[in-house]
């Protein structure tokens, strides 16, 4: 517990909330048989301020007051997947720029120290305010509002440095592939990408045209079907599987739809029977979970469970990137009996990941939220 000295400034506990990453990703790695570059997976991009107000009855009226007991703090954008991984015991390389106010010190203390991100590639950007996302927690739904002044330009988010090596790394493809993941492609490692909602409704070609520098690519099923021009998921990943080697379309609520086009596997999945209670950074966690069963070499279908489960456990809490489960959480939810027998059956092959190290206590870091005693 953190103590008070009068005068002084509590610290805040940056403890590891996660022991028994490090256990499990010996763990993938063994299993590879050879030692690998000093990172699992690299990516680049902006790190915003995440500040989530929970328990609201609805959005306050013009000219009127809400109180609220909950409030969470979190890294948020590209950190939410970057937490995720490094959980998971990816051992993680991020590239973004950090605000040199208290929110990016908070920020960098919080992924390198707490969360075991290697930022030896980000900068601390002097005079650049920190963004912050406020969300609004109710009614399992939630509305945000953003503060973001533009980044002072730099080379592919790298600051002109060569990407370093890795197994992987991760992409947005709403911009067109950076140069660094190219090269690092050609070097063997996997491409993974994802994308956001086109604010324009123009939903351009072109988008998919940057698949043919990908080899998994995870959109949600709305992104998908707008940019194929389908109607259905199914349809959807059916189009992306003649563009991409591996794609994933995610269903929210409905699980998730895979296909290998080089081996013509395809893979379904329900969502994990659980009482969702935020979304937030679920697409996040989904995909940190296929990056982390895709190096372990799992089939495909145990490699969207996997991905299924890690987004399931993660959307039972209001917290974002802080909210991202363990593997103390996945051993104690498989001891928790929380859904049937039958559907915990189907996630058995997860059971020789879990590090001896993994207490079945949930064990979460505290992304300063108070809740009701």
């Amino acid at each position: 517990m953190t103590k008070t000295v009068p005068g002084r400034p509590p610290e805040p506990s940056l403890t590891d909330p996660c022991a028994e990453r490090e256990p499990a990703g010996e763990r993938l790695r063994d299993a590879a048989g050879t030692p690998g570059p000093a990172l699992d997976v690299f990516l680049s991009g902006q790190v915003f301020m995440d500040m989530i107000f929970t328990g609201l009855p609805g959005l306050p009226p013009p000219g009127t007051e809400i109180v609220t007991d909950g409030l969470g703090s979190a890294p948020g954008g590209i950190a939410n997947i970057a937490v995720a991984m490094s959980r998971l015991g990816l051992r993680v390389g991020l590239a973004a720029p950090f605000g040199d106010d208290l929110f990016g010190a908070y920020l960098w203390r919080t992924l390198a120290e707490q969360e075991g991100v290697d930022l030896g590639l980000s900068r601390r950007v002097p005079g650049w305010s920190t963004p912050v996302t406020v969300s609004l927690a109710y009614d399992s739904d939630r509305s945000m509002v953003t503060y973001a002044r533009p980044v002072p330009a730099q080379p592919d988010g790298l600051a002109g440095a060569a990407p370093p090596a890795a197994r992987a790394c991760f992409v947005d493809v709403d911009r067109p592939v950076p140069a660094w993941a190219a090269a690092m492609r050609e070097r063997g490692a996997l491409v993974f990408a994802d994308l956001g909602w086109d604010p324009t409704g123009a939903w351009s070609a072109e988008v998919l045209d940057r698949l043919a520098h990908v080899d998994v690519f995870l959109p949600n099923a709305a992104e998908a079907m707008a940019y194929t021009r389908t109607g259905t998921p199914e349809s959807a990943a059916a189009a992306l599987a003649g563009r991409v080697p591996v794609v994933v379309v995610k269903r929210g609520g409905d699980g998730a739809i895979a296909i290998d086009s080089a081996t013509g596997e395809r893979a379904e999945t329900g969502a994990l029977p659980v009482e969702a209670l935020d979304a937030t950074g679920a697409g996040d966690v989904f995909g940190a979970g296929f990056v982390f069963a895709t190096l372990a070499g799992l089939p495909l279908a145990e490699r969207l469970r996997f991905a299924n489960l890690c987004a399931g456990l993660s959307v039972r809490h209001h917290s974002g990137s802080l909210g991202s489960p363990c593997w103390g959480e996945i051993a104690a939810f498989g001891e928790s009996g929380e859904v049937p027998e039958p559907v915990l059956a189907e996630y058995a092959f997860v059971v020789p990941f879990i590090p001896e190290a993994a207490s079945d206590t949930v064990v979460r870091a505290e992304p300063t939220l108070r809740k009701p005693g």
